[in-house]
């Protein structure tokens, strides 16, 4: 993992270290994870959004060129970080994809409503979650383009 105080390319707020070792390492197998900070609940994952607490004196204008989120994160949930991170204009252009267990129509919708860039449904068996999980790296990471601020 990366050190916090230089620039991060995917920030993964995921409580589940099976989920978050195994989105790791194949991030890392396809080389598209240099810079790799992983936080196990919410509430850290906004503490390192925007400097405070644990992260206080971070550079927040290095934002991570990804964040991947789940949704059940223990203190604060993931989309109350997914409300506060696109609610704040500091954080807002930050491209977040929810990765989560849950399939259910309300949990997209309400994702979709509060300004996610991308839902992904985590696959039960190790072989689709590796490919979901390449597939996906390929895409936020190399192909696409991020807004440059002026």
């Amino acid at each position: 993992m990366a050190d916090a105080q230089h620039e991060v390319e995917i920030l993964l707020i995921e409580d589940s270290p099976e989920d978050a070792e195994l989105t790791i390492r194949v991030l890392k197998e396809q080389n598209l994870a240099n810079r790799l900070v992983w936080l196990k609940n919410g509430a850290l994952g906004l503490d390192f959004l925007f400097g405070r607490g644990a992260y206080a004196g971070r550079n927040v204008v290095e934002a991570p060129r990804l964040v991947l989120l789940d949704l059940s994160l223990p203190k604060i949930g993931g989309l109350e970080v997914l409300q506060q991170l696109k609610a704040d204009p500091r954080t807002r252009k930050i491209p977040v994809v929810v990765l989560s267990s849950s399939t259910q129509d309300k949990d997209i919708l309400r994702t979709y409503d509060l300004g996610v860039n991308s839902y992904v449904s985590k696959p039960v068996h190790f072989e689709d979650f590796a490919h979901v999980v390449t597939q996906m790296g390929l895409y936020w990471m190399l192909i696409n383009k991020p807004p440059i601020e002026s």
